[in-house]
């Protein structure tokens, strides 16, 4: 069976504010040709400057994806990417007005639903899969012991494993069998974070735009009630005992393990930065954006080390157009 590429049917746009910006931002997703991938432009700024969404271009990872260049960046695109990467969009150019897209409520869904809505175009190159039927591809981080590893396979999962140092949330583990399951059950799982780390993350001028309504809010450890009100002012959150632990939004957890599914919906928006789509099994144990993008870029090296091999005619890799 022949997969063609796929662009959108029409462009789309969305506005809201950015989580760690807070500015309003607007973002319009168009259609693009056969083969052009997945291209950002800062409309802006002068020239209306374009990045292609690829590993190599990523220049920070703290808290979120920012891919940049010497002048001009654009942060938190890791949640729109997986959108237009698990609803299966090879093709599109993304216009926004400012240096981050909008947060929406802290997940992929009002970016899917917009795509549902819209409608996709098949075009008529054929789509190409890369897979690496005789490699295993790993990236480790020996200091947090954050790991991921791709396994040959002739399809497509995910299995991630989450953990920290917290009553609420020690372990969890989610598993994506297939992209097809991921608007059901992986893309409304919104973003989350520690009560404990918004002192630490404010200082470095970060979740400007966090509040109740996109983000989980995880308290698990007791602090100073004067420290939890003012913090609790901040987020513009109803005031609570400081020794009472729990979580702070304004919509209850959706499932148990939404904080594991939104870490896996993160690997996904982060390896739609490979470029293509892939076949092999994923193992995920702690990811984050940072071993995400060291996954990512280490895949894009071996598609390189292939290509160069296929033009020498040296066997062993492949291609796959099914």
């Amino acid at each position: 069976m022949i997969i063609k590429q796929r662009t959108l049917k029409n462009s789309f746009t969305l506005m809201g504010k950015g989580l760690h910006s807070g500015l309003n931002a607007k973002v319009k997703f168009n259609p693009a040709p056969e083969d052009h991938g997945y291209k950002i432009r800062r409309i802006d700024l002068p020239g209306a400057p374009i990045l292609d969404a690829v590993a190599e271009n990523v220049v920070c990872t703290e808290r979120s994806t920012v891919i940049g260049s010497a002048t001009i960046q654009i942060g938190t695109v890791e949640h729109a990417l997986a959108a237009l990467y698990a609803c299966e969009i090879d093709n599109c150019l993304i216009d926004v007005d400012s240096p981050e897209f909008p947060i929406m409520d802290g997940s992929s869904i009002p970016f899917v639903q917009k795509i549902l809505e819209t409608g996709v175009l098949i075009q008529n190159a054929k789509r190409i899969y890369i897979k690496f039927p005789r490699k295993r591809i790993k990236v480790k981080d020996e200091v947090t012991g954050a790991s991921l590893v791709l396994n040959p396979s002739d399809s497509f999962s995910i299995k991630s494993n989450i953990s920290f140092d917290s009553v609420l949330l020690k372990q969890q583990e989610a598993f994506l069998p297939d992209l097809s399951s991921f608007i059901k059950d992986f893309a409304s799982a919104r973003t989350f974070v520690f009560v404990r780390e918004i002192e630490s993350l404010m200082d470095k001028n970060l979740i400007k735009g966090g509040d109740l309504d996109n983000a989980i809010i995880i308290y698990d450890q007791v602090m100073e009630q004067k420290k939890l009100d003012r913090l609790s002012d901040i987020l513009h959150a109803k005031r609570r005992n400081a020794n009472q632990l729990g979580y702070l939004m304004n919509t209850p957890l959706k499932t148990s393990d939404e904080p594991a599914r939104h870490k896996l919906l993160d690997i996904i928006g982060d390896i739609a930065l490979v470029g293509y789509f892939m076949k092999g099994e994923i193992t995920a144990n702690r990811p984050g954006h940072t071993i995400n993008n060291l996954f990512a870029r280490e895949i894009r090296k071996h598609i390189n080390i292939r290509q160069k091999a296929e033009m020498l005619n040296i066997s062993g890799f492949y291609w796959s157009q099914p």
